[in-house]
C-alpha cells in the first residue's frame, strides 16, 4: 500500500521534465551567419559569373594604366615634352588614385561596395573619353588625373569577389584574376600597335573606353555584398541574395534564421590603427608602397629602355630629332623615338610574363601561406632588378623583363588577397582603400626613377628598386597574422 501514492508523483515529474525540455527547444531556434551560408552553398555557377564580371574590372583598369606607357612616346613628340613632364603625367594619375582610394573606401564601408564600383566606372569612362579631346598637355594631365580618381574605385570588385567566395576557393580564384589584368595589358598594347601608327593616339583612348562602358551594363547581374548588407542592418536583402546564389548554384541554404549583429560603427579610420591591427596595418602599407613602386617601375623602365635603347649605354640608330616651331639657333630639340613593331612585340612578351608564375604563385599562397610566399617573391624581385644592369643582348633584356613582370605580378596577387582577408567586414573596404592610396605614392615616385634618374644612372635607379624590395620582403615575413584557411571576420 505504501507504493501506490508514489506512482503519480513520479509520472508528474517526468511530464514536467519533458515539458521543460520542449520549452527549451522552442526558445533556441536554429540560426546561421553569412559565413555559414557561403560555406554551405559552396562554389557554383554564380561564382563563375561573379569571377567573369568582377574579374573584367581588371581588364579595364589595366588598359587605363598601361595606356600611359604606350602613349608617352607619342605625346613627348607631339608636345615636345621634357623627361619630367612625361613622368608628371603618370604621377598625377596616381595622385588622383591615391586621394580617391581613401574616399571610395570610406564610402564603400558605409553605403555599399556595388554603388561605389558603379560610380567609379561611370566616372572613369567619362573622363577617359574626354582625354581623347585634350587640346594641350595641361588638359591631358588634368583629365588623366580624373581618370585615376575613377580607377581607384575598381578595387571594390575584388572585395565583392572575396566576400562571396568560400574560404577554400579564395586562394585559387583570386590569383586567377591576374588573367584579366594580363588580358587588359595585352589588349591595349595590341591596339596601340595598330591604331597609333594609323589614326593616332586619340582614337586609341576612345577605343580603350569601350570595355569599361560595356562592363557597366553587366553590373546589374551582380548583387550587393551580403556581408555588407547584414553589417548595415539590411538582413532581408542579404537573405534574398544568399537564396538567389543557392538557387543559381542548385544548392541548399542552411537551416534556421540568418542572424548577424548590426554594426553601427563602420568605415572608421581609427579602427585601422587600433592596437589589434596597428602593426599589421603599418606593415601592409609599407609592402603596398614598395610593390607598387617596383611594379610600375618595371613597366615604365621597360618602355624607357626600349624608347631610348639604353641597353649597355647605347643609343638607338632610329632616334629621330624633331624641331617643331623652334628655330635651329634656339632651344635644344625634342628627341623622339616612336615605338616600332619590334618594340610592341617586346612589350607583349614581357607582359605575358605576368602570368608565367601564376601556377607557382597559387601553390605558394595555398601551401606556404600568404606571408612566406610574398617574402620569397619580393626577395627574387630584388635580385632580378640588379640583373637588369648586366650588359646583354636584346633577347637577354627581354628575358629579365619577362621574369621581373612575373614576380611583380605575383607580389600584387598575394598582397591583394592578404589585405582583403586580414580585415573584418566593418573596415575591409577602408583597409583596401588606404592600402591602395599608400600604394600610389610608390607609383607616383616610380616615373621619376624610371624616366628621369634612369637616364642619368641605370645602376643607381636599379639599386634603389632592389633595396625597396628587400625591405618589403622582410616586412612580409614578419607580418603578425597569417590568413591562409582563415574565415573572413565580420567584426574586429
Amino acid at each position: 500500500m505504501a507504493t501506490k501514492p508514489t506512482e503519480p508523483v513520479t509520472i508528474l515529474s517526468l511530464r514536467k521534465l519533458s515539458l521543460g525540455n520542449a520549452e527549451t527547444q522552442i526558445k533556441e531556434p536554429k540560426t546561421f551567419t553569412v559565413e555559414d551560408a557561403v560555406e554551405t552553398i559552396g562554389f557554383g555557377r554564380f561564382h563563375i559569373a561573379l569571377f567573369l564580371i568582377m574579374g573584367s574590372t581588371g581588364v579595364v583598369e589595366a588598359m587605363e594604366i598601361m595606356l600611359i606607357a604606350v602613349v608617352s612616346p607619342v605625346i613627348r613628340c607631339e608636345w615636345q615634352l621634357e623627361n619630367w613632364q612625361v613622368a608628371l603625367v603618370t604621377t598625377m594619375v596616381f595622385f588622383g588614385y591615391m586621394v580617391f582610394s581613401i574616399l571610395f573606401g570610406l564610402l564603400a564601408d558605409r553605403y555599399g561596395r556595388w554603388k561605389i564600383l558603379l560610380i567609379s566606372f561611370v566616372w572613369g569612362a567619362y573622363f577617359s573619353l574626354l582625354t581623347s579631346f585634350a587640346p594641350s598637355y595641361i588638359w591631358f594631365v588634368f583629365l588623366r588625373t580624373m581618370v585615376g580618381c575613377g580607377v581607384s574605385g575598381h578595387s571594390q570588385g575584388l572585395i565583392i569577389k572575396t566576400e562571396f567566395l568560400p574560404a577554400k576557393y579564395r586562394g585559387y580564384m583570386l590569383p586567377l584574376s591576374q588573367v584579366f589584368w594580363l588580358s587588359g595589358s595585352l589588349l591595349i598594347i595590341g591596339l596601340a600597335s595598330v591604331i597609333i601608327p594609323t589614326i593616332g593616339w586619340r582614337w586609341l583612348i576612345r577605343v580603350a573606353s569601350i570595355p569599361g562602358i560595356t562592363l557597366i551594363m553587366a553590373f546589374k547581374f551582380i548583387p550587393e555584398s551580403a556581408r555588407f548588407n547584414v553589417s548595415s542592418g539590411n538582413t532581408p536583402a542579404a537573405l534574398a541574395t544568399l537564396e538567389h546564389i543557392a538557387k543559381m548554384n542548385r544548392a541548399v541554404m542552411p537551416e534556421g534564421k540568418l542572424v548577424e549583429p548590426v554594426l553601427e560603427k563602420r568605415g572608421r579610420f581609427a579602427d585601422l590603427l587600433d592596437a589589434k591591427y596597428l602593426r599589421t596595418t603599418l606593415q601592409i602599407w609599407v609592402i603596398w608602397l614598395g610593390i607598387s613602386f617596383a611594379y610600375y617601375g618595371v613597366i615604365l623602365a621597360s618602355a624607357e629602355l626600349l624608347e631610348r635603347d639604353l641597353v649597355c649605354g647605347s643609343k638607338s640608330d632610329s632616334e629621330v630629332v624633331v624641331n617643331q616651331g623652334v628655330s635651329e639657333e634656339g632651344q635644344s630639340p625634342c628627341h623622339c623615338h616612336v615605338f616600332a613593331s619590334s618594340d610592341y612585340r617586346t612589350m607583349i612578351i614581357s607582359t605575358v610574363g605576368e602570368i608565367a608564375l601564376n601556377p607557382l604563385n597559387i601553390l605558394g599562397i595555398n601551401f606556404l601561406g600568404r606571408r612566406l610566399s610574398l617574402s620569397i617573391t619580393m626577395g627574387c624581385t630584388a635580385l632580378f632588378f640588379l640583373l637588369l644592369n648586366i650588359c646583354t643582348s636584346s633577347a637577354g633584356l627581354i628575358g629579365f623583363l619577362f621574369v621581373l613582370r612575373a614576380l611583380v605580378a605575383a607580389n600584387f596577387n598575394t598582397i591583394y588577397i592578404y589585405t582583403a582577408e586580414v580585415y573584418p567586414t566593418t573596415m575591409r573596404a577602408l583597409g583596401m582603400g588606404t592600402s591602395g592610396s599608400l600604394c600610389r605614392i610608390g607609383a607616383m615616385v616610380a616615373p621619376f626613377i624610371s624616366q628621369v634618374l634612369m637616364s642619368a644612372s641605370i645602376l643607381g635607379s636599379l639599386c634603389l628598386f632592389s633595396s625597396v624590395c628587400v625591405i618589403c620582403a622582410i616586412s612580409a615575413f614578419t607580418l603578425p597574422i597569417e590568413t591562409k584557411g582563415r574565415a573572413l571576420q565580420q567584426i574586429k
